[in-house]
C-alpha cells in the first residue's frame, strides 16, 4: 500500500529530529561535500546527465602533459566556465556547514568540490581539505609558482596559446586533479585522519562514486563514527549510514545552522 503524504511528512520530520540529536551529541563532526552542494549555486555537476562530461570527454593528465592542443583545449574549457565559478556564491548548505566550523563543532571540511565556495562562506582555508584541488587559481607543474586565473585569461584569449611559467617555462595548469594525476598526498592523509577520528561523518551532495575519496564514509563507519548522507539520490555507501536525508540540500540543512 502506498505511503500517504502525511505519513511521509511524519517520517521526514522524524529523520530531521534524529539528525538534530546526532549533531547536538557529536563532539567532532566532519563534513564531506560533493558537487550536489554547489549545483544550488549554479555550478553544474560535471558527471550528471547533461553535465559537461556528457558533452565532452575529460582530458587526462597524461594527455595534458603530452599534447599542446590538449593543453589549449583544457584552458578553453576553463575560461568557458569562468563566469559560473567567478559569480557563484555560497549556498544555504555552505553557510550551515560554515556555522559548524565556526562553532567549533567541525574541525575541518573535506570537499571534492573545486570552486572555493567553502572558503567564500567564511571557513578558514586551513580548515578546507580539497581532495580534488581548486580551479580558482593555477600552478606551474614544475616549480609550483601560483598564478591567478584572471591574470592568465587576457594573454590566452589574445594568443590562443596555453600559458607557460614566467620563471621556469613549465606548463601551467589549474590547481585541480585531472584523471590520471596523483591525488594530493597531504590532503588525502589529512582527510583519512579526519575520517578516523570523528564521531559524526556527514556526507553532503556527493554521489560517492569517485575513489579513493568515496571510501572515507566507510572508513569513518569502521572506526565507529555515525554516518549521515544528505543527497538527492541513492549512493553506494547508503548501507553504511545510520541516517539518509533525501531532498534539496539547502532546504534540508538550512535549519541546522549553529
Amino acid at each position: 500500500m502506498p505511503i500517504a503524504a502525511a505519513d511521509k511528512d511524519a517520517v521526514h520530520r522524524e529523520k530531521l529530529l534524529r539528525f538534530a540529536q546526532m549533531l547536538a551529541r557529536a563532539d567532532r563532526v566532519v563534513a564531506f561535500t560533493g558537487a550536489g552542494l554547489s549545483t544550488e549555486a549554479g555550478i553544474p555537476d560535471f558527471r550528471s546527465p547533461g553535465g559537461r562530461w556528457s558533452r565532452m570527454k575529460p582530458i587526462p593528465f597524461a594527455e595534458f602533459l603530452a599534447d599542446d592542443e590538449a593543453r589549449r583545449e583544457s584552458w578553453r574549457r576553463r575560461f568557458d566556465m569562468d563566469d559560473e565559478i567567478r559569480l557563484a556564491r555560497p549556498t544555504r548548505g555552505h553557510q550551515t556547514i560554515a556555522s559548524w566550523v565556526q562553532a567549533g563543532k567541525c574541525p575541518a571540511v573535506i570537499t571534492q568540490n573545486i570552486d572555493n565556495l567553502h572558503q567564500d562562506s567564511g571557513i578558514p582555508a586551513d580548515a578546507v581539505v580539497e581532495v580534488h584541488g581548486n580551479t580558482t587559481y593555477a600552478t606551474c607543474l614544475d616549480c609550483a609558482r601560483r598564478y591567478e586565473i584572471a591574470a592568465l585569461r587576457g594573454p590566452f584569449l589574445a594568443s590562443g596559446q596555453a600559458p607557460r611559467c614566467d620563471d621556469c617555462g613549465g606548463f601551467i595548469k589549474t590547481a585541480t586533479i585531472s584523471f590520471g594525476q596523483p591525488m594530493p598526498e597531504a590532503a588525502m592523509r589529512r582527510a583519512t585522519e579526519l575520517a578516523k577520528t570523528c564521531d559524526l561523518f556527514v556526507v553532503v551532495g556527493s554521489s560517492l562514486v569517485v575513489y579513493p575519496a568515496a571510501d572515507l564514509p566507510r572508513l569513518a563507519h569502521r572506526q565507529g563514527a555515525r554516518v549521515v548522507i544528505v543527497n538527492r539520490e541513492e549512493t553506494p555507501s547508503d548501507p553504511y549510514a545510520q541516517l539518509l536525508l533525501r531532498g534539496e540540500i539547502g532546504d534540508l540543512l538550512e535549519g541546522f545552522a549553529l
